[in-house]
């Protein structure tokens, strides 16, 4: 398969997965089958509670800020990014995450905002900062193990003050980045864990374990590990992108980041093609606070060519 059959995979099916889950987040664990029961029916993307049918909600929102600044920049520019997460923020989005909203409004500069909130709340593993990671991913998985985990970290870190969640990002860059080099992310999980920091290696060892099931989680799936374990999950126990999309969402819980990373990886994996037309005909990613812009699926194949430029 051609590298950039993958590089568009990964950012339209992350996005693909944003937009299918997020009618269903916070509800029960089956409710996607139960209302879509057979495979290519038609019809998935329904939208509800408050979505528009097709529509990406903060999780592309957030990854299309930052590839548009690593694009724009030239660089990894962490202040550029933070101030386009504030301005975002600014704007009412239909969806933010209280965390996220905390650090980006609390008038903390951008190197100290997420340090303050993890200071004073001393929780701050969501999967907020994996929910966005697919564009950063595939666009430092050129560079090498050591950049792509590097800018992950950072770019975590921008929101994020514990540094769980900067290791369980860095964990899908380099899963991505695996998976760009047509190299089987599973098999290659023994070798990723071993550059996770060793205060965090063995919770995420137990969620991407081989055996390990969703139904086995210790917290709900809004928390990185869980979120990145049910992700890998969908990918391992499944044979195609359309069922590991299913089993995503049929998790229940934050079914709409669940799926955008099951998106990314799976899309990564399986290729652009693999995603079904009906339903990226209705995606489109509003970008509030950035003079009304949506972005369809032309927009998307276009960023995903500039990011996977490399070789």
């Amino acid at each position: 398969m051609k590298r950039m059959q993958r590089v568009a995979g990964a950012v339209v099916g992350s996005a693909v997965g944003d937009a299918l889950g997020g009618p269903f987040e916070f509800g029960p664990p089956g409710a996607f089958s139960a209302r879509f029961p057979a495979p290519g029916g038609g019809g998935e993307m329904c939208g509800g509670g408050g979505w528009d049918p097709g529509e990406a909600t903060d999780d592309t929102q957030m990854a299309v800020l930052v590839a548009e600044s690593l694009l724009e920049r030239g660089r990894l520019d962490l202040p550029d990014i933070f101030a386009r997460f504030q301005r975002w923020a600014a704007s009412e989005p239909k969806d933010i995450g209280l965390q996220t909203e905390d650090v980006l409004t609390n008038g903390m500069p951008w190197d100290r905002a997420a340090a303050t909130h993890f200071r004073v709340n001393r929780r701050a593993a969501g999967n907020g900062a994996l929910m966005r990671a697919t564009t950063s991913a595939v666009h430092f998985a050129a560079a090498g193990r050591e950049a792509t985990l590097d800018a992950a970290r950072r770019i975590a870190a921008l929101t994020h003050g514990d540094p769980a969640a900067w290791e369980g990002t860095a964990i899908f860059h380099e899963l991505v980045r695996l998976t760009l080099q047509d190299a089987d992310p599973l098999t290659a999980i023994p070798d990723v864990l071993a550059v996770v920091h060793p205060d965090h290696r063995d919770r995420y060892a137990t969620v991407l374990a081989p055996d390990w099931h969703p139904d086995q989680a210790t917290e709900f799936n809004g928390a990185v590990w869980p979120c990145l374990g049910s992700a890998v999950w969908a990918l391992r126990t499944t044979g195609g992108f359309e069922d590991a999309l299913r089993a995503a969402v049929d998790l229940g819980g934050d079914t709409d980041t669940v799926a955008a990373v099951t998106g990314g990886l799976a899309g990564a994996y399986y290729g652009l093609d693999a995603i079904p037309a009906h339903w990226t005909r209705p995606l489109h990613v509003p970008l509030p606070g950035f003079d009304g812009r949506v972005l369809r699926l032309p927009d998307l194949l276009d960023l995903a060519h500039r990011l996977g430029g490399g070789p």
